[in-house]
């Protein structure tokens, strides 16, 4: 197929080389609107109601009325004289032997007589545009009549080397001085002058590389059809790749690929933005590439094509979007993309959990693999939590491919079923803590206890990991915990049932004295070492991160929140002096006022370390400074001094009609600088 341009006359000219057709054929096909295949293909709908019509009726040819007010079709069959069908649109056409145009030989040509309003496409670079976009991966070559301007190297003119010799003989010395190769001197003068070039020009010169088998396609040629189908000609590779062909009920081939770096905006907007990365194609000819229904949303990073030949070339978007087809290849795409997901995990050596194997792959010259999947989380592992959130059916298979810090993870990232394997005989559930970083969590007075007995934690630090816990209730028949509420079980003690009663009274009387602060219960804890106490919220409420979180939030109101506030709870550590000391005093005089205060600064001091924001900072400060007053033996109605009221008398201020000699001197200078 030739495209070709005229600017002066506005046409705009294809030609194929294809059958052509007879002066019969001109007419039935490309008749009135009533004769043409628009009209047939409307009826043929309605009795058979089959979508894959399309290509067997002219539907579509009398879209050149929007951009050409008279259209020219010159045809020459085989089988008959070359013709020419010509129409404006006004409701007549007229077919005639042509005898005035260059014979075709065989095939068809249109000549589109433009609008002024459709100058665009009297533009080389709009054609190239539309070619590369809809048409580059058609079979037959399509060429275009392309014009440049390219730099000749001509011979300069006798008159001109005569004239610039005869100029100046201190020129002609100096130029012989400096040439001392008399070859050169022998070479004939040239100049560089812009020529206008013409010739065709390929168009879509780049293979459908999905078609082919792909043991076939080496790597060279993916990272080309990647670079070229996303348009990033950076030097990374795409980090891994699947070809595949569908078959069954619905046939199609696809290639996917993951890109080496994310968008900057890949997550801005991101439940309102409609935006797709996959391109679909039918029969090789360029659909659309805003078909969210492809993929689901967690996996719009993902880069690539898929091309039916079950789909029809729809003449409606939204009839194709309603196509049954859709849902099928949607179920298997996202399939294949998971697979390639994690076969990219398998590959990784740092991913093997088996020593052994480690070793063997160690020794391997496959250093490329080493750590692709880190970078492939590091840029894209939210997708894969919102996935989680998302997407219930494949919830399982998402999670396998989550990746996290941990207590035993010497600061690298682990799965859940390598967390698994390390879990200790007897322990039944998955432990986690979340937070806003892996220092803050793995300092927390939460994780004492489940360190001194060799427990593993996780430590999940995105904001969204909140969110994502509220779906991931479990993984391999094992639960989740947050050690940061209530439920946590590490074993009995054979001194609980004495130590609950020994306290009794305490836990009692300081349920009662933090009753303003909304505490539900105070209780001995299980997960304290060295710390007195910490506070902890009910199972199903927002952990102390998670409130953080939503007071965050721009259009947060506290008063919708308060109900999913979790209740908090007190849990006391029975070994430390400071509990043991509280305790005896309580047991001594409830009432003391001390003993109170140093209650509330307690429980104060608790409530800020185990991630909670102060409702009153100022009372909180109060009680340090009371504290601090004692431990100084200051008096505690000592005053503060007060500052010395008395007035300084005020400068004499200089009149405004008196100048200063450093203000005459200033004003001079400016004056001098204006002049």
């Amino acid at each position: 197929m030739q495209i070709k341009l005229d600017k002066e006359k506005r046409i705009l000219t294809i030609r194929d080389r294809g059958i052509g057709m007879t002066k019969e054929d001109l007419i039935k096909n490309l008749g009135t609107i009533a004769k043409s295949g628009t009209s047939a293909f409307v009826e043929k709908m309605q009795t058979s109601g089959d979508l894959n019509l399309i290509g067997q009726f002219g539907v579509g040819f009398y879209s050149v009325y929007l951009v050409a007010d008279n259209v020219e079709v010159i045809s020459k069959h085989n089988d008959d004289k070359q013709h020419v069908w010509e129409s404006k649109a006004d409701g007549s056409f007229v077919v005639s032997e042509d005898t005035y145009n260059e014979p075709l030989g065989r095939g068809t040509e249109i000549r589109l007589h433009l609008r002024e309003e459709a100058g665009e496409y009297l533009e080389e670079s709009k054609l190239k545009e539309l070619v590369k976009r809809y048409s580059e991966f058609i079979n037959f070559p399509i060429y275009i009549w392309s014009t440049k301007e390219v730099d000749v190297e001509v011979p300069a003119d006798e008159e001109e080397e005569s004239s610039e010799s005869s100029s100046s003989e201190e020129e002609t010395e100096e130029d012989a001085e400096k040439t001392e190769d008399e070859d050169a001197e022998k070479k004939p003068k040239t100049k560089t002058v812009k020529e206008t070039n013409s010739e065709w020009e390929l168009l879509n010169d780049v293979k459908a590389i999905w078609l082919r088998n792909p043991k076939e396609v080496t790597e060279e040629e993916y990272t080309k059809f990647y670079q070229t189908l996303a348009k990033d000609f950076s030097e990374d590779k795409p980090l891994s790749w699947s070809h595949f062909t569908a078959e069954g009920d619905v046939e199609f081939k696809a290639v996917l690929f993951v890109p080496p770096k994310a968008p900057h905006d890949l997550y801005e907007s991101y439940y309102n933005a409609n935006k797709s990365n996959l391109k679909l194609y039918v029969r090789r000819v360029f659909i659309s590439d805003e078909f969210d229904e492809l993929l689901p949303k967690y996996l719009n990073f993902l880069k690539g094509l898929v091309d039916s030949d079950t789909l029809p070339l729809n003449v409606s978007r939204e009839m194709l979007q309603q196509h049954s087809s859709l849902k099928t290849i949607k179920k298997k795409l996202i399939r294949k993309a998971l697979d390639m997901i994690r076969k990219l995990a398998e590959e990784d050596p740092d991913e093997s959990n088996d020593k052994e194997k480690k070793a063997d792959v160690e020794k391997s010259d496959d250093d490329e693999k080493r750590g692709q999947y880190t970078r492939f989380w590091n840029e894209f592992g939210k997708s894969i939590k919102l996935g989680i959130i998302e997407d219930a059916a494949n919830r399982n298979r998402l999670a396998k491919l989550l990746r996290f810090e941990s207590t035993k993870s010497d600061g690298k990232l682990t799965s859940l079923d390598q967390y698994i394997s390390r879990m200790k005989s007897g322990q039944k559930d998955i432990f986690y803590l979340t937070g806003t970083s892996k220092e803050q969590l793995d300092n927390s007075p939460f994780l004492e206890r489940l360190k001194k007995k060799g427990y593993e934690v996780i430590f999940f630090t995105d904001p969204v990991d909140e969110y994502l816990m509220q779906y991931l209730m479990d993984y391999e028949d094992k639960k989740f915990q947050n050690v940061s509420k209530e439920g946590l079980k590490l074993g009995k003690d054979s001194k609980d049932k004495e130590l609950k009663e020994s306290y009794k009274e305490l836990t009692k009387w300081w349920k009662g004295a933090l009753a303003s602060d909304n505490v539900d219960d105070v209780k001995l804890s299980n997960r304290l070492a060295d710390t007195p106490c910490v506070v902890v919220t009910s199972k199903f409420g927002w952990s102390a991160n998670m409130e953080k979180i939503m007071q965050s939030q721009t259009l947060s109101d506290s008063a919708k929140q308060a109900y999913m506030r979790g209740k908090r709870v007190l849990e006391i550590n029975p070994r430390h002096p400071i509990i043991k000391e509280l305790r005896e005093r309580v047991v001594k005089n409830p009432e003391d006022e001390s003993v109170k205060h140093t209650a509330q600064l307690i429980y104060q001091t608790a409530l800020m370390e185990s991630g909670f924001a102060l409702p009153d900072p100022k009372d909180f400060a109060s009680r340090i400074y009371s504290s601090v007053k004692s431990s100084l033996n200051i008096n505690p109605d000592a005053t503060v001094e007060e500052e010395d009221d008395t007035e300084e008398p005020a400068e004499a201020e200089t009149p405004a009609n008196e100048a200063t000699p450093e203000a005459e001197s200033a004003n001079a200078d400016s004056q001098k600088d204006e002049l």
